[in-house]
Order: structure tokens, then sequence, then C-alpha cells
């Protein structure tokens, strides 16, 4: 199936991809915003260079590799996707500090209304701003979002250059391994 259009790319700046979510959710997966093709194809994660769908099977949270457009399997499996902030861009670093302030406040309201285990945040500088936490490093937070554990894993966008897929999967796989401690 062929990718979105130029024209698709340039009108999915007014679309807004809906969440993921349903009850007994084990990780609640919330990413920067979505990207252009992601709000074209109305799925999460979906730029094929994006490599949040492969960490997450290599890191052991889905039985084989899945598709975004196979997105609502994930509640069946515990698992939830969100945004901090509903507006597409193409590049994160065009949203504001206080659009990321309101993501972090909506974040805490879905992690209240939903009660997921943990709060997975993909991308350590939008936690930062979103949460305050300028000092914040990547794995376990001290800090819960409601009753929420909260994680913070590397943006797995295609543009983050400081995380190849093997580094990136075993970042899932330390969160992986949290969530599922050995018997």
């Amino acid at each position: 199936m062929p990718g979105p259009t130029a024209a698709d790319l340039v009108a999915a700046r007014t679309r807004t991809i809906p969440d993921v979510l349903g009850p007994d959710l084990t990780v609640l997966f919330c990413g920067i915003n979505p990207g252009l093709y992601s709000a074209a194809t109305g799925h999460h994660f979906a730029r094929p260079g994006n490599r949040f769908w492969p960490a997450l099977h290599l890191s052991g949270f889905t039985p084989r590799l899945l598709r975004p457009a196979e997105q609502e399997l994930l509640p069946g499996l515990g698992l939830g996707v969100t945004n901090l902030v509903a507006r597409a861009t193409a590049r994160a670093d065009e949203l504001t500090a206080d659009e990321l302030l309101a993501g972090a406040a909506r974040l805490t309201g879905l992690a209240t209304r939903y009660r997921p285990r943990f709060v997975a945040v993909v991308g350590i500088t939008a936690y930062r701003t979103a949460f305050a936490r300028p000092k914040a490093v990547l794995g376990p937070q001290p800090e819960p979002i409601a009753d929420s554990r909260v994680w913070v894993l590397p943006n797995p966008s295609g543009l983050n250059a400081h995380f190849q897929l093997d580094g990136l999967a075993a970042e899932f796989a330390r969160l992986r391994a949290a969530v599922t401690p050995p018997r």
C-alpha cells in the first residue's frame, strides 16, 4: 500500500490520532506528538523509519512484529498508546513548552482514569520539559504519574541518531524486565 502523498501530509497538520486504550493496561506508551505521516495514516508511530514497533517486538512486549495499522491489538496485550500533544508536526521541536506542559496534565488525567501499572514516555527531552524534570535520565523515574510508575524511553523516531534499533530495543527490554520480573 503506498504511503501518504505530499497533499496528505499537508492536510495532516489538522488531524489528530485517537488514543489506543483499554482496561487493565500494564504499560501506557506515550509518544511526544504525531508526525505528519502518522496523522495522515491515523496510526501511531507509522512512519517507515520509526523504530517503535520493532523495538516493542524485539523487547518481548509483542509476540510478533506488529504493523502500525494493527495498533488496536495492543490493549489485548495490556498495552496502550497516547501522545503528550495531539497536534501533528513534521518535527517534535515545533512544539512549545506550554503545549508539553498541557500534555503532562492530559497524560496525568489518562493515568488517573485508566490506571496503567507503568506510563512509558518515549522522548527524554519532552519528558524533562513536560514534567519540569530537567535532570531526568532514561529509565525508571522516582515520581509517579497518578498511581502509575514512570519509565522514560528514548524517542524511537528515525530522526533520533543517538539510538540505533539494538540500543532502543535494549532500553525497551529494561522496561519489559521491570514489568515482568523473573519468577
